[in-house]
């Protein structure tokens, strides 16, 4: 990790850039695949799929045997401890229901706004080198609250042109409407436009490496709706003197994990505290078996130390980390002074990784700063808000005027007549 003691503010901005890989031709190559796709549809697919997945696929579809064969591999532990998960994101999810209220803005004049699920929803899970079944709860739980009609699942095939049975059983337990065999950009591509066996959808959600997410960046600019950019994954510790390094470290690996373009950072004003993480570091790392990978995520991490409770905060506003843990004993006080990040843990019980399986809060969250303008993943996410109106006579006597004498001022005379047109039957 790379170390900076007490950095100024004006280099603040270029600690906070997130790594980045192969952008030169990222975008060309991206769009090389969705208009692939877009031409040629499921044969696109099952190429691209060989190409980069190294697996020769006929069906793309899951079939319904398969999902059945699916549930019969795994653990009745395993399975317990998924159900306890989909539990907890069930009950904290079903909680954000808002209630319709009807507002009488002047006599005779109602309105209210009702969610309605968006229709068709799209899911993408990450398979890769690390299965990731719990993302299947985190959408589609929301999606089935919200009354989504259909919820189409993409996730790649592995070298036995399988899902992994895990994420074939969540889909299952969440109620996924159809499951295909594509993973990457092809797969973002499939779901925006449609091929001969995959429906497109209105909304795409889900995380990804940084070519899943260009891809869902370039279909919402060509009009379908998208969760949020969530790119390689990331965390920030806030570290005091009584942090416990080993708890510090454990969080700040289960992040490097994830992939070698993750991002982990501490920030500590306890300068002893750099040298216990470094020793703590050597020492879990080698019992890590994903290793290789995190000792790359490592290698463009950092730690921050610097001399201020408040020169904390404003680092964490500017980083707008995905994950924050707030490993200090005032964690409830600071927690007051941060406004930009994805999810926030506090205190030394609260590791990021219970966030991520199963104490009920969403784990798809913004990344790469962009916890400064979206939120995370919510039960409105997969939601639309139409508002409606019913005006009586009564209220159309009191309010029509008013809509008149505006009109009139817009020199919009159409939008007056509907009001007139109106009133003159009113006696």
């Amino acid at each position: 990790m790379r170390i900076y003691k007490n950095p100024k503010k004006e280099t603040w901005k270029e600690l906070c850039q997130r790594p980045e890989f192969e952008l030169e031709f990222l975008e060309s190559a991206i769009n090389n695949i969705l208009t692939r796709v877009k031409n040629s549809g499921d044969r696109a697919l099952i190429q691209l799929t060989e190409q980069f997945d190294q697996v020769k696929v006929s069906q793309i579809e899951v079939s319904q045997q398969e999902l059945v064969t699916a549930e019969n591999q795994l653990s009745s532990e395993l399975k317990k401890a998924i159900n306890i998960a989909a539990s907890n994101i069930e009950k904290f999810h079903a909680a954000q229901r808002r209630e319709l209220v009807t507002i009488e803005t002047m006599p005779g004049v109602m309105c209210w706004r009702k969610g309605v699920g968006i229709e068709k929803v799209g899911i993408y899970i990450p398979g890769g080198t690390a299965p990731l079944f719990s993302t299947v709860l985190m959408l589609g739980i929301p999606a089935k609250l919200a009354g989504c009609k259909q919820v189409v699942l993409c996730s790649p095939p592995g070298k036995d042109g399988l899902i992994q049975p895990v994420i074939l059983f969540a889909a299952k337990l969440v109620g996924a409407t159809r499951v295909f065999k594509v993973g990457g950009a092809q797969a973002i591509a499939a779901l925006a436009y449609g091929t001969e066996s995959i429906p497109a959808v209105n909304k795409i959600f889900g995380p990804g490496n940084q070519y899943v997410t260009k891809a869902k960046q370039l279909v919402n600019l060509q009009g379908t709706a998208i969760d949020i950019p969530a790119g390689p994954s990331e965390v920030l510790v806030v570290a005091d003197q009584y942090a416990d390094p080993a708890f510090v470290v454990a969080d700040l690996l289960s992040q490097a994990e994830h992939g070698c373009d993750s991002q982990v950072v501490l920030v500590t004003q306890d300068e002893s505290m750099i040298e216990k993480i470094q020793e703590e570091i050597t020492t879990q790392i080698a019992r890590l078996p994903r290793k290789e990978v995190a000792q790359q995520a490592l290698a463009h991490s950092l730690v921050i130390l610097l001399s201020t409770e408040e020169e904390v905060a404003e680092f964490v506003n500017e980083y707008a980390p995905e994950h924050l843990i707030l490993n200090t004993r005032n964690c409830d006080s600071m927690s007051e002074k941060i406004y930009n990040a994805g999810s926030v843990f506090l205190g030394p019980y609260s590791p990021e990784s219970a966030g991520d399986y199963a104490s009920g809060t969403n784990h798809t969250l913004p990344t790469n700063g962009f916890a400064k303008s979206y939120g995370g993943v919510s039960l409105e996410s997969f939601l639309k808000y139409i508002t409606f109106q019913k005006i009586t006579e009564q209220g159309i006597k009191e309010l029509g005027p008013i809509v008149e004498i505006m009109a009139a001022a817009e020199q919009l005379d159409g939008h007056k007549e509907s009001i007139s047109v109106r009133l003159r039957t009113i006696k």
